[in-house]
């Protein structure tokens, strides 16, 4: 293991160590499909997370910069989570999973309609849609106008 905590500097390694587990993913997942922006919001998911792998996966993702926590206006004890620029562009590597699961894990078959329906106009809309979804994600978490980074 090299002196900083890495096992190697593999870039895939590098990523998995960041969101390599399955609930970070799905933490995404929610956060850009779902607009899920709550700790209880995540808990509601149909994988059911345990309150305390929650709240150390969005503490990951915090320290990594892929999504901020602020003060909910609304509520004083509750947050906000908010995907960053950087969170926002993992949403083409996120389409491209959900796309492969779709085509060769047979479990994917039992989506709902509607889920499948999503993934299919994902992967049928290639980039173009992906460069609009993540505008509007951009809108949403970072309040900024709907445009692609410089």
């Amino acid at each position: 293991m090299a002196d900083d905590g890495h096992r190697s500097y593999c870039p895939i390694n590098l990523s998995l160590e960041i969101f390599g587990d399955r609930w970070t993913l799905l933490v995404l997942r929610d956060m850009m499909f779902a607009n899920k922006r709550h700790f209880r919001e995540f808990l509601q998911s149909d994988e059911l997370i345990a309150t305390n792998v929650l709240a150390d996966r969005l503490k990951l993702l915090v320290e990594q910069g892929i999504v901020t926590r602020a003060d909910d206006p609304t509520h004083k004890q509750k947050a906000v989570y908010s995907l960053t620029e950087k969170g926002i562009a993992l949403l083409p590597i996120i389409v491209q999973i959900g796309a492969w699961s779709s085509r060769y894990v047979p479990a994917a078959k039992k989506l709902d309609r509607r889920a499948r329906a999503v993934i299919r106009e994902l992967q049928e809309g290639g980039p173009a849609l992906w460069t609009r979804a993540m505008a509007e994600l951009r809108e949403r978490h970072l309040g900024a106008a709907a445009r692609t980074p410089a």
